[in-house]
């Protein structure tokens, strides 16, 4: 049987597989015509589109003649297939100089790459299938495996079919949602996602899709509580919020979230010394949360690649998404094998900043820090080198975020109670600096100084 990338000889010729061996010979032969078509059909199609072994070997000596750049005719083609001895794989000059047969005097290229690039992505699913099940009647992996492995490679095809062209100013601009006068207007509104934080907003723009976002810190410093308060703020305006929690249950998040919402004290409400207007206040945000497109799961050992999918899902099935959070990446594997935790880290990194990109949504990625604000004398502040086991976090983040609360180094200095910075310490498209805010370790929420608000810089809705 024959496999996604091992080809038998003639898989044309296989019961059931779908293919056009006209679209082939017609796409060959239009460049036999014509060389300078050879770029064109290559942006399009690779060797393993076709279906034939000897259209898969004529392309692939195509591509070395132009890599030479040597005319491509039948003579040139001829000649090559014959020094690497594979003349006769392809039936000879003969075959060669059948190719244009029956070719239209006005050749539609583009509609023939079309049809052939289908045919491929049809039998690339008929052998994901068939391996599927071959794998599952051997048993001989858990479920978990074998699905996880399918999704892979189903996800991996549907990047492999999207392969976008070069596209013209005009393009973009007309392309543009709301068109070119959208994307000219100088209005100062957020054109991402608001958080709820206004310098942050005003500094960054709010949260953009594509971006991958990571907010880092040491433990205890509140980085959970500042996710949850973004996205909480984001289901408030009705945008699809997914939570990835790695190290709460459920039931623990929504407990948070609630008390934050509510202003309620966390200690009291999971002790259960709730009196009747906390109980009133909590009802009220229970309600306004069920109402919310707020959804949560607590996977303990997924992979990018299960958030990918599960992502996805909800895309399709609530028509876009708002904001995904992951809490948090070193508690991820990666579903590849790697050599060592640094390198599975900066596969993660890149596999949330490609799925960002992919799905459209800006990704909050919490991360943990390390040690090095312990071991610096004096200023205890994180720097970009104290992202833990991977420079690649910084290289592949659109912003990096760090919180941080002196209050945790000084616990005995009254003056520094409640007070919080959002350290912006990269911007891709803007500014780097700190954000000052106010932290109600009670309620395990942050919210914008007064003094921000006082001066009009109100939440971006």
């Amino acid at each position: 049987m024959a496999t996604e990338k091992g080809y038998r000889k003639d898989l044309a010729l296989e019961k059931g597989l779908p293919s056009n061996l006209d679209a082939e010979r017609f796409v060959l032969g239009s460049i036999l015509l014509d060389d300078s078509l050879f770029p064109e059909v290559a942006g399009l199609l690779g060797p393993d589109d076709f279906a034939l072994d000897k259209h898969r070997r004529i392309f692939r000596a195509m591509g070395e003649l132009k890599q030479a750049a040597g005319p491509i005719d039948r003579v040139t083609l001829a000649d090559l297939l014959h020094r690497k001895g594979q003349l006769e794989s392809v039936d000879g000059l003969g075959y060669l100089v059948s190719l244009d047969e029956g070719l239209p005097q006005i050749a539609n290229l583009e509609s023939y790459c079309r049809i052939v690039r289908e045919k491929a992505d049809l039998r690339r699913i008929v052998f994901a299938g068939q391996k599927l099940m071959d794998r599952a009647l051997l048993a001989e992996e858990s479920p978990e495996e074998i699905l996880r492995d399918a999704q892979a490679g189903l996800l991996a095809m549907s990047d492999a079919g999207r392969r976008s062209g070069l596209a013209s100013a005009e393009d973009i601009l007309l392309g543009y949602p709301g068109g070119m006068q959208r994307f000219l207007n100088p209005s100062p509104e957020c054109g991402g996602l608001a958080t709820g934080f206004a310098r942050f907003d005003e500094m960054t723009g709010g949260l953009h899709p594509g971006d991958l976002v990571v907010v880092a810190g040491r433990p205890g410093m509140g980085k959970t509580a500042l996710a949850l308060n973004v996205a909480a703020h984001a289901a408030g305006k009705g945008k699809p919020v997914a939570i990835f929690s790695l190290e709460m249950s459920k039931e623990s998040l929504l407990a948070r979230l609630l008390c934050a919402q509510a202003r309620m004290d966390v200690h009291k409400f999971r002790c259960g010394f709730v009196n009747a207007d906390e109980r009133r206040r909590l009802m009220v945000t229970a309600n306004a949360l069920c109402e919310a497109p707020l959804f949560v799961d607590e996977s303990t050992m997924p992979t990018a690649l299960d958030v990918h999918a599960k992502l996805r899902r909800l895309k399709l099935a609530r028509g876009a998404l708002g904001l995904a959070v992951v809490d948090y990446l070193q508690l991820m594997q990666s579903a590849k094998k790697l050599e060592n935790r640094q390198q599975e880290v900066a596969h993660l990194s890149r596999s949330f900043k490609l799925m960002a990109k992919d799905l459209e949504v800006p990704i909050l990625l919490l991360s943990q820090l390390s040690r090095g604000p312990e071991t610096r004398p004096g200023d205890r502040r994180p720097i970009l080198a104290d992202l833990r086991e991977s420079g690649a976090i910084e290289a592949d983040a659109d912003v990096v975020a760090f919180v941080f609360r002196e209050e945790v180094y000084k616990p005995d200095r009254e003056d520094l109670r409640g007070l919080a910075e959002l350290i912006v310490a990269k911007q891709r498209n803007g500014p780097t600096g700190t954000v000052n805010l106010v932290f109600l370790r009670q309620f395990t929420r942050f919210e914008n100084r007064t003094a921000d608000l006082e001066d009009g810089r109100l939440p971006l809705e």
